[in-house]
């Protein structure tokens, strides 16, 4: 049975972020994001068609689908995340459980953000904060494509956008000062809401 799936909207209107203008916003959400979704729902009704009895490892039909839908999937999920992230006043609250959790494991708060400030800076495509399952840690991963460097078992808890449609047009090459926005821009509500829904609570 063929999945359909739809681009969610926004919490926050294009406008509404500080340092990223309406015009990246829009371009972002309503046609980079828009067309992961769309390609996933072709690629959900190829494979439905597509061949089995001739699916190889050098070339076939269904493993070059069953490829890209990894990355368009993961493109939706992880696009799905940072624009969830984004819409507060970056300022976080240190009562919430996910700011203790981050302090915990990574000694401090401004750690956390180096760490992923860093991680951000030697990425292609995305820094993600993670709850790795696997010792019940928070960490930053790098991912240089939506799905190549992901973890099995860690659960995204904030996703970090760095390929240059994300910010050149308002920064060029300036990366550090779009990181800068992008902490300013967090809503550590809703960060809080994914942690309480996702992680295990000690």
């Amino acid at each position: 049975m063929v999945a359909t799936f739809s681009p969610k909207p926004l919490h926050y209107a294009y406008d509404a972020l500080k340092g990223i203008s309406e015009k990246v916003l829009t371009w972002h959400h309503s046609k980079h994001y828009a067309g992961y979704v769309t390609k996933r729902n072709e690629i959900e009704t190829e494979l439905e068609k597509a061949d089995r009895t001739r699916a190889n490892a050098n070339w076939s039909a269904f493993g070059e689908l069953k490829r890209r839908e990894t990355f368009n999937a993961s493109g939706q999920i992880l696009h799905e995340i940072y624009f969830d992230n984004l819409g507060g006043d970056g300022r976080p609250d240190e009562a919430l459980p996910v700011v203790k959790r981050l302090i915990k494991d990574f000694g401090s708060l401004e750690a956390w953000k180096a760490d992923m400030k860093a991680t951000a800076a030697a990425s292609l495509g995305w820094a993600i904060t993670c709850y790795d399952s696997t010792d019940g840690r928070i960490r930053n991963f790098l991912c240089d494509s939506h799905n190549f460097g992901a973890v099995w078992g860690a659960i995204p808890i904030i996703a970090l956008d760095v390929f240059e449609h994300a910010y050149h047009h308002d920064y060029g090459p300036d990366r550090p000062s779009y990181l800068e926005t992008f902490f300013g821009n967090l809503h550590w509500g809703r960060i809080n809401e994914r942690f309480g829904r996702t992680v295990p609570q000690a």
